[in-house]
This record gives C-alpha cells, sequence and structure tokens, in this order.
C-alpha cells in the first residue's frame, strides 16, 4: 500500500471521544459491556439458527448473516476505540486507517443488501404466504448474500480507489474515533472538491437510495395488510416493528453523514456510535424479544441442556 501513496503522512491522530479521564473510564466501561454484549448476543443467534432445525427458513438464514455482519461491523471500530480511550496518543497508522474504512464501507454495504433481502422476505411472507417456500428458496437466499458481498466490495473499492492516491502532507488530526473518507479527504494535500462529490454520489445515494426502498417497502407491506384485513394492520405492525426500527436507527447517522459529508460540526462521530455500538447490541433483542420461534428454539436448547447434564 506505501507504493500507491507518497504520503508523508504516516500516522493519523484520532481526537475520540472525550479528554476528560473520567468521561474516558466510563466511556471504556460502557462499550467494553455493549461490545460484549455484541459478541455474545449476535454469536448467539448465529449458532442457535445452525443448531436448531428449525429454523432453517429463510428469514432466520438472512439474520444469521446479518448477526455476522453486525459483528464485523463493530469489530472495525469499536475494539479500537476501547484501546484509545486508555492512551494519551490516540494513533492509528495510514494502512490501518485505509484498511478499517474499506471494512466499514464494505460491511456497510453488505448490511444495506441484507436489510433489503429481510423487507423482501417479509413482503413474501405476509403478501404472498402460498408461494413463500418457492420464492424464497435456498438458492435466492444465497444470492442476497453474494450480492451483499459483491455490493460491498464494489461500494468500498470505488470510493478507496480514488483516496488511497491522494497525497497527506500535513495536518493528520481526525475529529473522531474511526477512519471514514469524508474526514480524512479533508485532510489532503490537494482541492478535494471531486473526491467530495464522489462520496456523497457513492455513500450518500446508497444510504439515501436504500433508506427510502425500505420504507417504501414497508409502507407497500402495510397498504396491502390494511386492504386484506378490512383496517387491521396489528399483527403487521408487529412484525415490522422489528425492522423498522433497525432501519431508522441503521441509516440515521449514514444520511446524516454521508448526504452532508463535509459538515462543520463533530455530531456525526456521535451519532456513529449508534451503528458500530448500540444498533449491533439492539439487534439480537429487536429480533428476539417478540419471535416465538426464537422463544422456543431457547427452551428446547435449555432442555437438550439439562437433559445432556443429567445424564
Amino acid at each position: 500500500m506505501d507504493g500507491l501513496n507518497d504520503s508523508v503522512v504516516s500516522e493519523f491522530v484520532l481526537l475520540g471521544l472525550s479528554t476528560s479521564w473520567g468521561t474516558k473510564v466510563f466511556l471504556t466501561l460502557t462499550f467494553s459491556l455493549l461490545y460484549v454484549g455484541i459478541i455474545l448476543g449476535n454469536l448467539f443467534i448465529v449458532f442457535l439458527v445452525i443448531a436448531d432445525s428449525h429454523l432453517h427458513s429463510p428469514m432466520y438464514f438472512l439474520l444469521a448473516n446479518l448477526s455476522l455482519i453486525d459483528v464485523g461491523l463493530s469489530t472495525t471500530a469499536v475494539p479500537k476505540m476501547i484501546s484509545d480511550l486508555l492512551k494519551e496518543h490516540e494513533a492509528i497508522s495510514f494502512q490501518s486507517c485505509m484498511t478499517q474504512i474499506c471494512f466499514i464501507h464494505i460491511m456497510g454495504g453488505v448490511e444495506m443488501v441484507l436489510l433489503i433481502a429481510m423487507a423482501f422476505d417479509r413482503y413474501i411472507a405476509i403478501c404472498k404466504p402460498l408461494h413463500y417456500l418457492n420464492i424464497m428458496s435456498p438458492k435466492r437466499c444465497v444470492s442476497f448474500v453474494v450480492i451483499g458481498w459483491v455490493t460491498g466490495v464494489v461500494h468500498a473499492m470505488s470510493q478507496f480507489a480514488f483516496v488511497i492516491n491522494l497525497p497527506f502532507c500535513g495536518p493528520n488530526k481526525v475529529d473522531s474515533f474511526y477512519c471514514d473518507f469524508p474526514r480524512i479527504i479533508k485532510l489532503a494535500c490537494t482541492d478535494g472538491a471531486k473526491f467530495e462529490f464522489v462520496v456523497a454520489a457513492n455513500s450518500g445515494f446508497m444510504s439515501m437510495g436504500t433508506f427510502f426502498l425500505l420504507i417504501l417497502s414497508y409502507v407497500f407491506i402495510l397498504a396491502t395488510v390494511w386492504k386484506r384485513s378490512a383496517g387491521d394492520l396489528s399483527k403487521a405492525l408487529v412484525t415490522l416493528s422489528a425492522h423498522i426500527t433497525v432501519v431508522v436507527l441503521f441509516f440515521t447517522p449514514c444520511i446524516f453523514l454521508y448526504m452532508w459529508p463535509f459538515p462543520t460540526s463533530s455530531l456525526d462521530k456521535y451519532l456513529f456510535i449508534v451503528d458500530f455500538a448500540v444498533t449491533p447490541v439492539l439487534n439480537p433483542v429487536i429480533y428476539t424479544l417478540r419471535n416465538k420461534d426464537i422463544k422456543i428454539a431457547v427452551q428446547r436448547l435449555s432442555k437438550q441442556e439439562c437433559f445432556v447434564r443429567t445424564f
């Protein structure tokens, strides 16, 4: 990667979230607990979906993949943030910064496609239940995951190809706890207007477009249910409320940062805590709290464990 960029800057200094030692200790404990919750909660869902044959369905296949992506997305930023909170000099090398940016956008792209796939799954389940298994075949579900990864890689690399060749020869302080295109481009020793446009057009359009596509799909589902059930939307609202909550939480920071990619305030770094730490830890709760299949699967797992211990 050194050969691709003749930058004088060899590292970036992350200004982080706070300079107060007391606040840093509090944030360290908070984010450590959140990260443990992210790992345990999401990996438990993956394990449960694999272990319980009753959960071998399209919805839970997509949910397990979303859980893995949540773990990956959090791991790109949260461990580094936790370790930096206890350091005086919060630095990240140029290579590590570029790598972090790539993985954040790859994982983000995959998650967007998975959320679209899960919305499509709910549409078929609610509006075309008799054709559900034919439409949501295993081959189609795997295709969604493959498309997600291809989209994530193309999305990340299409921006990375511009940024990697920018000259960085002066300022190296990033007012955030992680690296991302908008703040890094601001530090380049060149006019970054065209690169700002690339980020806004790519990440901004993708975030906004996916968000409105998902909202429209939920409106269409609710309208269909309303027509078929004489105005009774309670069941559909219960089913879709989890998805809508995740979508709003995930896309609000993305739209704020990438549709206005070069803000004068540092509000976006606090908003992105939601994407890296809050949403991934809430997803296991949101998707399982009212889910009877998951609850029954947990009960079956508990009974099997008790049976094994007995003998």
